[in-house]
């Protein structure tokens, strides 16, 4: 695991280059005043907020075990941003946007992952697998695999799907221990022969306190407009991930029982 010092740097975004249309919640290309291009995803659109907390988590979790993931940035979308965009669907996401919003460096010239044409190591994708079982993350399937190539390496990208348990709170305590079914769908697991080993290492060296570092880059005002009834906000996030990690041993079970099943 490498050295994990957390911090996100905040741009303001500049331009709106293009819409990536194949993502559900419209995230788009920009650029920002550091002259550099993002991926933005837009508080405004889809899950809103939650989603870009679960990216946030996600990408985070990911560095700290040494995956590769694009730098995430806080991304401030200015009040007069979008007034000249002609298209009326992304000018209301853009309006509904307004204020802090997230963003991911773009990879230019990196092309989508392919389990057929790419190869990955055993270690790797057992890496990736577990990542994945940890935070539930439900979409890196073939059919999107949501993984990147750039310069020989692969990125992971798009975890917003993951960390579904914060859409149903009354449960969240219960969801933590569950297993992860939709681990069989998983792009990566055919070649994920080293679960056990993984899970012993990072079942270890994920420490409550790097969990705790990851939960409070969410910025309070995220927290404020979603969960208006919940006093310790980050506590419900810190608390179901410090849960799922004890319990590791149960989703890696799971995952092994279906991979034996594809192979």
């Amino acid at each position: 695991m490498t050295e994990f010092n957390p911090g996100i740097r905040t741009v303001d975004v500049t331009r709106y280059i293009t819409p990536l249309r194949e993502g559900g919640s419209l995230p788009a290309v920009t650029e920002a005043d550091d002259g550099f291009m993002y991926v933005l995803k837009f508080k405004g659109a889809g899950q809103g907020i939650k989603v870009l907390i679960a990216e946030l988590i996600g990408g985070e979790l990911a560095k700290l075990m040494g995956l590769k993931v694009p730098e995430i940035v806080f991304a401030e979308l200015d009040e007069a941003f979008g007034r000249t965009e002609p298209d009326e669907e992304i000018q209301d996401l853009l309006k509904a946007s307004r204020g802090l919003n997230l963003a991911m460096h773009y990879l230019q010239g990196a092309f989508v992952f392919d389990a057929v044409v790419n190869k990955v190591d055993t270690t790797l994708a057992s890496t990736i697998v577990w990542l994945d079982c940890f935070i539930t993350n439900v979409d890196r399937t073939a059919r999107n695999t949501n993984m990147l190539v750039w310069h020989n390496e692969i990125w992971l990208i798009d975890h917003g799907a993951s960390l579904y348990f914060q859409h149903a709170l009354s449960n969240a305590a219960e969801q933590a221990i569950r297993p992860f079914p939709s681990i069989k769908d998983h792009v990566l697991l055919p070649f994920a022969a080293k679960l056990d080993e993984v899970n012993a290492v990072y079942s270890k060296l994920i420490t409550k306190e790097n969990i705790e570092a990851v939960v409070a880059l969410i910025p309070d005002v995220w927290l404020e407009e979603i969960f208006e009834d919940v006093k310790d906000k980050r506590k419900v996030y810190t608390d179901f991930l410090l849960t799922r990690l004890a319990h590791s041993d149960k989703f890696i079970q799971e995952a092994n029982d279906a991979r034996k099943a594809l192979i």
